[in-house]
């Protein structure tokens, strides 16, 4: 069998791209090293796939649906991850146009693909944001169709998208919304990052309504992993599965777990909560659990302190 991961560069994607070559599968890697954050840090992200004789990297763009038919004609991938996608509510405020081609359009390609070339699994990576303001704790049955930004509102589009294919043509899809994932490799516009680099320079760190009251279903890298392969590979028609470690914290709470890991202390500036942000996110997983056999392992502590201890590896303090 052949795993296609789109954005396999990215951070969940390159660490969805060594599991799968740790169980001894073909990996195809596409992404198109964009800009939105250097991509000689995604480069980095894949050294050590690049050692290992089943990897295969293919840089292009999900926009580009010419570069993607020439991936499946000549890879043929039995099961397609599909993680590509420009990310973040704020920055999609700035920019809806490039996140409807990206994440609309993009997704479009890889269904129409999936159908032609008759994979045999799909997954789309979507997002907690799809829920907005619904009251929490979160579940699938939720009608998500109030999206607070761009971002949700592509991302929920291209789920309603995902059952199309599947009702009309029976590809075999699993949508995943992931929640708060934070990890080794993560973004350097996401909260760990921010965080840190003002902590490091002892300038302050934005915290909206103080840290209070605003609370975060922080999900680990690894088992936000164990959830995408395991629906990868099961035998479901179609689902949507909540991904997350249903126990959320609150913002300043996560801050002060942060101090302790690194040593270094919080300057904190309060703002109000953006529009586009919630003011708490929490999954309800039974769903994964019966039917993936997910289960977060990792407490927020142990999750940061692996986080701290890649950041001081990748950025040499």
């Amino acid at each position: 069998m052949t795993y296609l991961v789109t954005g396999g560069a990215g951070f969940i994607g390159s660490h969805v791209v060594d599991a799968l070559l740790a169980r001894g599968e073909q990996v195809v890697a596409f992404d198109n090293f964009n800009d939105y954050y250097t991509p000689d840090r995604k480069r980095r992200h894949l050294m050590t796939a690049h050692t290992n004789p089943n990897f295969t990297l293919v840089t292009g763009d999900i926009r580009d649906a010419d570069a993607l038919a020439h991936v499946f004609a000549t890879h043929k991938p039995t099961h397609v991850a599909h993680l590509a996608a420009m990310a973040g509510p704020r920055y999609s405020v700035q920019h809806p146009l490039l996140y409807e081609e990206v994440n609309v359009r993009g997704t479009m390609h890889i269904l129409d693909l999936a159908h032609r070339y008759a994979v045999k699994g799909l997954i789309i990576a979507s997002t907690s944001s799809v829920y907005g303001a619904l009251p929490t704790p979160w579940d699938e049955s939720q009608t998500a169709d109030r999206p607070l930004s761009p971002y949700a509102a592509t991302k929920r589009a291209a789920e309603i998208l995902a059952y199309t294919y599947h009702y009309q043509y029976g590809v075999p899809t699993r949508v995943l919304r992931f929640f708060t994932v934070y990890g080794p490799r993560g973004r350097p516009d996401m909260t760990p990052s921010l965080f840190v680099d003002k902590m490091r320079q002892g300038a302050p760190i934005t915290l909206f309504n103080g840290g209070v009251g605003v609370y975060r279903d922080w999900t680990y890298v690894s088992d936000i992993v164990a959830g995408v392969l395991a629906a990868l590979t099961c035998d479901l028609p179609f689902e949507v599965f909540n991904l997350g470690n249903s126990d959320p914290v609150e913002l300043i709470e996560f801050v002060r777990v942060l101090e302790q890991i690194t040593g270094l202390n919080a300057h904190i500036e309060s703002q109000p909560l953006p529009a586009a942000d919630p003011p708490r996110t929490f999954a309800r997983i039974d769903r994964a659990q019966t039917l993936l056999g997910f289960q977060p392992q990792t407490p927020l502590a142990r999750g940061l302190a692996h986080y701290w201890e890649w950041y001081r590896r990748e950025y040499g303090c």
